[in-house]
C-alpha cells in the first residue's frame, strides 16, 4: 500500500484513483453495450435470454422467479437473519419517511396561485447486483425508498449463477418487502428489458441499483428514454485520522472497502506518521487469513493510498478535492473536523460508527455517488422516485398586473408571440 508524504504528490495520486475506470476500453464496452440494448429494444425477451446464456451460462427459463421460491427463501433462511433484515428495514423505512417532499401552494396578492406538486413515477425497476456477492441490503435500500414514495409497481431483477439461481438471501429480503416480480436476468441485457419493456417485463419509468461497467454503462444510454438513479463507479472510502485512532480498527475499515471490487479505493488521511505504519502492518496481518484475499491485495496494491499529512486542515483539504462516497473520521473531535467537510456522499464520526453501520442499517441510504460525484449529487432518496409538477393559475386581475412586465421580458428576449399572448387577451 503506497504511503505518501508530500502533499502535491498526494494531490496527483488522489485524481489518479479518482480517475481509475477512465482507462477502461470505454469504447469497446460502449459498442457492446449499443448492440446488446438493440437486440434486446428489437427482439425482447428472445434477445435477453440470448445474453443470458452467454454471459450469465443459464437458459433463464422461466425468467421470473415464482411466488413459491421467494416464501421458501424467507421460509429457509435462519430465524437470526430474519430479524436482523427486518430491523434493517424498520429503520430505512422510518429515515426515508422523513425524506418525503412536501407540495406547497402559494396566493399572490390578485388572487393568482402558483404550486408544486410531487408524485411517484408509476414504475420502477431495481438492479441488484450479483456475482462476487450477494447484496440484500441493497434491495432494502433501492425498494424501500421506491415503496415509500409511493411507487405502484416494483420491478426486480438480480443475475442467476451458472445454475439459474438467485442467492436466498436476496430473495427473502424482495419477500419481506412485498416485492413480487423478481428476473433472473442481470448485465446489460436487464437494463434493456427494463427500458423498453418485453413480453414478460414491463417497460418502467425509472431504473436504480448500482452494477458493473456495463450495467453502468446501459444505463447511461438508456437515459432520456427511461430515468435513472445515477451512474455509479467502484466503490471508495477515505478515512480521517489523528493519533487517537485505532489502527486496527482503520486497517479493519479500509479492508471492508477493499473486499468489494478490485477496483475499489481505500484511502487514510492521517496526521502521524507511526500511526501510517502501524495501519500498514495490521492490514497485512488481516489479509493473510481473509476469504477474500486475493481480491482485497488487488484493491490495495493499485487503489490503495496513505497520506501523511501536516494538520488536519491539509487533511479536510485534500479530502474536499476527492469528495468520497465514504468518509470515515476518527479522531479526537470529529465534530469539529466535519465543520471543514463540503463534500462527501456519506460520514461517519467516530471510533464506533463503522462505515458497515451505514452499509446496513441505520437508516441513510448506502446508494451514494462515487468517483468525485458527490461535489454535486447526493445518495439516493425517496425523491429520486418522485417527480414534481408546477401548477399556475392566473385570473384576469393578476394577469393585467403583471401583462406589462411578461410583455417586456418577452420582446427582449425577440419572442413577439410570447408578449401577443398576454395583449391580445385584453385589446377588447
Amino acid at each position: 500500500m503506497k504511503i505518501i508524504n508530500n502533499k502535491k504528490e498526494a494531490v496527483q495520486e488522489l485524481k489518479r484513483i479518482a480517475t481509475r475506470t477512465n482507462s477502461e476500453n470505454n469504447n469497446k464496452v460502449n459498442s457492446v453495450v449499443e448492440e446488446i440494448l438493440k437486440e434486446v429494444k428489437n427482439y425482447g425477451d428472445v434477445a435477453v435470454e440470448k445474453y443470458t446464456r452467454k454471459f450469465d451460462g443459464f437458459h433463464p427459463n422461466p425468467m421470473q422467479v415464482s411466488a413459491d421460491e421467494l416464501k421458501d427463501s424467507w421460509d429457509e433462511i435462519d430465524v437470526n437473519l430474519k430479524r436482523s433484515l427486518e430491523v434493517a428495514s424498520k429503520r430505512i423505512k422510518k429515515f426515508h419517511e422523513k425524506e418525503i417532499p412536501l407540495s406547497f401552494i402559494m396566493e399572490g396578492e390578485h388572487g393568482d396561485t402558483v404550486e408544486r406538486r410531487w408524485r411517484p413515477v408509476k414504475n420502477a425497476g431495481i438492479y441488484i447486483p450479483g456475482g462476487r456477492a450477494a447484496y440484500p441490503s441493497t434491495v432494502l435500500m433501492n425498494a424501500i425508498p421506491a415503496k415509500v414514495a409511493g411507487v405502484e409497481n416494483i420491478i426486480m431483477v438480480s443475475p442467476g449463477n451458472t445454475e439459474g439461481k438467485i442467492n436466498k438471501t436476496v430473495l427473502a429480503a424482495a419477500h419481506l418487502l412485498g416485492i413480487n416480480k423478481v428476473f433472473r436476468i442481470g448485465g446489460a441485457q436487464a437494463i434493456g428489458a427494463l427500458a423498453f419493456g418485453t413480453n414478460q417485463i414491463n417497460k418502467v419509468d425509472i431504473i436504480s441499483g448500482p452494477g458493473n461497467i456495463y450495467v453502468t454503462t446501459a444505463k447511461k444510454q438508456i437515459y432520456g428514454s427511461t430515468g435513472i438513479d445515477s451512474l455509479a463507479g467502484p466503490s471508495e472510502i477515505l478515512i480521517i485520522a489523528d493519533e487517537t485512532a485505532n489502527s486496527l480498527h482503520i486497517a479493519c475499515d479500509l479492508l471492508a472497502q477493499a473486499e468489494h471490487d478490485p477496483l475499489a479505493s481505500s484511502i487514510l488521511l492521517t496526521t502521524s506518521k507511526n500511526q501510517a505504519k502501524e495501519v500498514v502492518e495490521e492490514l497485512y496481518k488481516i489479509i493473510d487469513d481473509h476469504p477474500r484475499k486475493e481480491i482485497c491485495m488487488q484493491s490495495i496494491k493499485n487503489w490503495g493510498l496513505i497520506v501523511i499529512c501536516e494538520n488536519y486542515e491539509s487533511c479536510i483539504e485534500l479530502s474536499n478535492n476527492f469528495a468520497p462516497e465514504h468518509l470515515e473520521i476518527l479522531a479526537f473531535d470529529p465534530k469539529k473536523i466535519l465543520e471543514g467537510i463540503e463534500n462527501a456522499g456519506a460520514i461517519f464520526l467516530g471510533k464506533w460508527t463503522p462505515e458497515a453501520v451505514g452499509d446496513y442499517l441505520a437508516g441513510p441510504n448506502h446508494t451514494l455517488p462515487t468517483s468525485g460525484n458527490s461535489r454535486f449529487s447526493g445518495s439516493l432518496g425517496v425523491e429520486t422516485f418522485m417527480k414534481n409538477t408546477s401548477i399556475i393559475e392566473f385570473n384576469e386581475e393578476s394577469l393585467k398586473v403583471n401583462s406589462i412586465d411578461i410583455i417586456n421580458l418577452a420582446k427582449s428576449e425577440g419572442l413577439h408571440s410570447h408578449a401577443n399572448s398576454v395583449n391580445i387577451r385584453f385589446k377588447n
